[in-house]
């Protein structure tokens, strides 16, 4: 009886309709793939764009005060014990 069964499942399934889910397939796939492609191009424009802001604002503070070294200060002991 299951032997049957099982034919009798493979029989309703016909060539044309294991092509039609098959290509169902691979066009959800290749939407997935071209979707993910053009994100990864979008971060990737918006990284760089993120990097040039970020070299402006470095520049700006360089410019602004320079680094001083706070150990120098009256609260740490230059001691060396």
């Amino acid at each position: 009886m299951p032997q049957s069964f099982i034919f009798s499942i493979l029989a309703l399934m016909t060539e044309d309709t294991i092509v039609v889910v098959l290509s169902v397939v691979v066009v959800f796939f290749a939407v997935l793939l071209l979707l993910g492609i053009r994100k990864s191009y979008l971060l990737k424009k918006e990284n760089e764009r993120l990097d040039e802001i970020n070299k402006q604002i470095m520049e700006q503070a360089e410019d602004i005060e320079t680094y001083r070294d706070f150990t120098e200060g009256h609260l740490y002991s230059n001691d060396k014990k």
